[in-house]
């Protein structure tokens, strides 16, 4: 940044949305969760900071409680932050956030995996780059994925491109609801009329797994923005657990997208097990960032901590 550049809060109302979204298409870190369809659908209310004419934007998504102005992440957003196609320094983020403490009292939010910042956290997400041939990209795959797809072979497995939208959005939320209790059920309406506009953009698909009888066993919730794909929602039934049919999906999803400049984002996981199991089928690690601070008025700030 040099003395001549700004950085503006603008109110979601006077976004140019055709500049934001163009912006989010150049930046080299463009994220869906970034665009304005997206926002608009998941967010309580965004506005932004915008640097220049659009040269790097930052969405801000808050909401209120107690009178006061806070940030918070939306449901199935993982990562925001700020977005431009030049380099983003530390010298930028730090204005930014400058901004940001200026305007908000308090913020629990993450940043993407290309804003590193020293003070923040790190959390993990693992990517697989599918720009090679499915025999390439399978011989990395661990030794007990390759059992596990070797044994899922005997059970003449079905690969569906096609399955009803909502079905697949309803399992999921009755399969993860308990575990994933600050996901409300206006969150999951959302995402709902969200998935709904971005099929019809051809932004969003179903890829399933069915047995011999058609049974559902597995199911995947695709989105696909520029060269990314995003594993956003993945059921799989107890039946289809017990058949490795999960394996057996994403190994058929790589396999369908084999060889062509696309990135495959399993958009997590912190969470061992999980992130083991992404590990084996050759991924690796792009870490994304979390920023946290609090400054609240006492004794509000308390109960926050």
């Amino acid at each position: 940044m040099n003395d001549n550049d700004h950085i503006d809060y603008v109110k979601r109302e006077s976004i140019d949305i055709a500049k934001w979204d163009h912006c989010i298409d150049k930046a080299h870190n463009g994220l869906i969760y970034a665009y304005s369809v997206y926002l608009d659908n998941m967010a309580k209310q965004w506005d932004a900071l915008i640097l220049n004419d659009y040269e790097a934007v930052m969405p801000m998504t808050w909401n209120k409680k107690w009178g006061i102005k806070y940030l918070y992440q939306p449901a199935l957003t993982p990562q925001l932050g700020i977005f431009s196609s030049t380099n983003i320094s530390e010298k930028i983020i730090g204005a930014f956030m400058k901004e940001i403490n200026f305007h908000f009292r308090f913020a629990e939010i993450f940043f993407n995996y290309n804003n590193y910042y020293p003070s923040f956290s790190i959390h993990h997400n693992f990517i697989l780059h599918l720009n090679r041939p499915y025999n390439e990209l399978s011989s990395y795959y661990e030794k007990d994925l390759q059992k596990n797809l070797k044994r899922a072979d005997r059970f003449h497995f079905i690969y569906t491109t096609t399955y009803n939208l909502k079905k697949a959005l309803s399992l999921h939320q009755e399969q993860y609801k308990n575990r994933t209790p600050y996901m409300l059920d206006k969150d999951y309406a959302h995402f709902q009329k969200l998935c709904f506009q971005l099929i019809q953009t051809k932004e969003a698909m179903i890829r399933a797994i069915l047995d011999e009888e058609n049974e559902l066993l597995s199911i995947a919730l695709l989105l696909q923005k520029r060269n990314r794909i995003y594993l956003i929602e993945s059921t799989t039934t107890d039946k289809g657990r017990k058949m490795q049919a999960n394996h057996f999906l994403l190994d058929a999803i790589i396999r369908e997208f084999a060889g062509k400049d696309i990135t495959l984002d399993f958009v997590g996981s912190d969470i061992p097990g999980i992130a083991h199991f992404y590990e084996n089928f050759g991924s690796g690690d792009q870490p994304y960032f979390f920023y946290r601070f609090n400054h609240l008025p006492w004794p509000i700030r308390l109960f926050k901590k």
